[in-house]
């Protein structure tokens, strides 16, 4: 019996470590090539990974809750081949660490076999190994090394998991006596030595755990505000015809090709026409270097059912015409919403587009998406007066008006560059065409 490993796979730029979610085989178990044998999740996106090989699962080497590094063996497959071992066929290289990065992992040669793959999966304090999730949980908890080692682990080998952590904060957190003034009384929060006062649930209060996601969400934007100093500037923009164009035709539109057509397109095709003009905006900092893109992918801030948010990416959107942008956004945001998205479909983006008109706000001040150097908003379209200019001179109308805001990184976009290209995308909005047909 042949034995195929198969390993953490590359899931993106700069992305060293994935989170087991849940297995789906067990060993013993008989699995398919391509049939889904567990699922993994990184801060960008929750993914199945498929069977490279049909076979038995021999050996499963990490659990559900382990932080696992890039190129690790995870599980080993018996295949029925007469060879003694062969590679598994989704084995990929880490990828090369990027925004320095190179200090925290490794990217192997791609002859290195996976015993000599450097990774981040778990570090040691003190007599015991923790994944990093379970380090940083320690760390925001204030859980010092001589209390974690005492938590007894559920894992492989009395490791200690999320759910260990967890559990043992909860009952960490419970006072042996609480002095309440009445039954519906809150008892003052207690304050950690950091200052930060853990509250207790009670009365009309009641405290949720954060998810993974919204953990993930958190952690990257407090370090998009860390590392980018934000300016964002405004500007207003008369899109009546565009919105009548997409009245007039969304109905055949959608009869011819089976696609809506939301304003959501028009806005990504005006955003990249617009970084064709100003190539600097679709940039990303290296320490002292500034990398332009060459590639123009436009990420669309999609809110998901649960209230976290994702951001999927259109490649290549200059290359696509309408009715291509059109069903990439239609696509990618169906998928997100359930949870179909692929790791490929979240990476490689060099610019932002949120769409905070859909939850009715006529503007917003968004955190860039690191990292990128820009990223703009879009607000409500809603009609209002305004002053248009005739050949029998200036009239009061009815327009169709929305605001556009921009957040860029000041240390590589000044006020000139992101002003102008806020107002080039406004300006190819406003000069929509509104007698081209579908």
């Amino acid at each position: 019996m042949a034995k195929v490993e198969l390993v953490m796979p590359k899931m993106g730029e700069s992305i060293m470590e994935a989170t087991i979610l849940k297995w789906h085989k067990q060993v013993g178990d008989q699995v398919e090539m391509d049939e889904t044998i567990l699922e993994i999740a990184t801060d960008k996106v929750d993914t199945e990974i498929p069977a490279p090989v049909a076979g038995t699962v021999l050996e499963i080497l990490h659990q559900v809750d382990e932080v696992v590094g890039i190129g690790k063996v995870i599980a080993v497959i018996g295949t029925e081949a007469t060879a003694d071992a062969v590679p598994s066929p989704t084995i990929k290289e880490a990828p090369a660490p990027t925004n320095g990065q190179a200090a925290k992992a490794a990217n192997p040669s791609p002859k290195a076999t996976p015993a000599t793959v450097t990774t981040t999966a778990s570090v040691s304090n003190g007599t015991r190994f923790y994944s990093p999730l379970v380090k940083n949980i320690a760390k925001e908890e204030n859980v010092a090394i001589a209390e974690l080692e005492s938590i007894s682990g559920s894992g492989k080998n009395g490791r200690v998991t999320k759910k260990d952590m967890l559990e043992y904060l909860a009952n960490r957190q419970q006072p042996s006596t609480q002095k309440t003034a009445t039954s519906k009384s809150i008892s003052a929060p207690a304050v950690h030595s950091n200052g930060a006062a853990n509250m207790q649930s009670g009365g009309d209060t009641e405290i949720i755990e954060m998810d993974r996601m919204r953990r993930l969400i958190a952690d990257h934007m407090v370090n998009s505000k860390h590392t980018s100093p934000h300016v964002t500037s405004f500007v207003e923009a008369d899109v009546t015809n565009l919105v009548n164009w997409r009245n007039r035709v969304k109905g055949p539109f959608q009869k011819k090709y089976g696609e809506k057509i939301t304003f959501t397109p028009i806005f990504v095709e005006a955003v990249a026409k617009a970084i064709g003009d100003y190539p600097m905006i679709n940039v990303s900092v290296n320490g002292n270097q500034i990398i332009r893109k060459k590639s123009i992918n436009v990420g669309m801030a999609t809110a998901l059912p649960s209230g976290n948010l994702i951001v999927p990416v259109i490649k290549n959107a200059n290359r696509l015409n309408l009715l291509g942008l059109a069903q990439s956004v239609n696509d990618l945001a169906n998928r997100a919403r359930n949870n179909k998205l692929k790791p490929e479909d979240v990476q490689d983006g060099t610019f932002t587009l949120t769409n905070v008109g859909t939850f009715g706000n006529v503007m917003g001040t968004p955190i860039i998406n690191q990292p990128q150097a820009a990223i703009m908003a879009a607000g409500a379209i809603r009609k209002k007066p305004a002053v248009m200019e005739t050949e029998y001179g200036d009239v009061i109308a009815v327009r169709q008006m929305m605001f556009l805001s921009l957040s860029y990184d000041h240390r590589v976009v000044d006020g000139f560059l992101g002003g102008s290209f806020l107002r080039k995308v406004a300006d190819y909005l406003e000069a929509f065409d509104d007698q081209q047909t579908v």
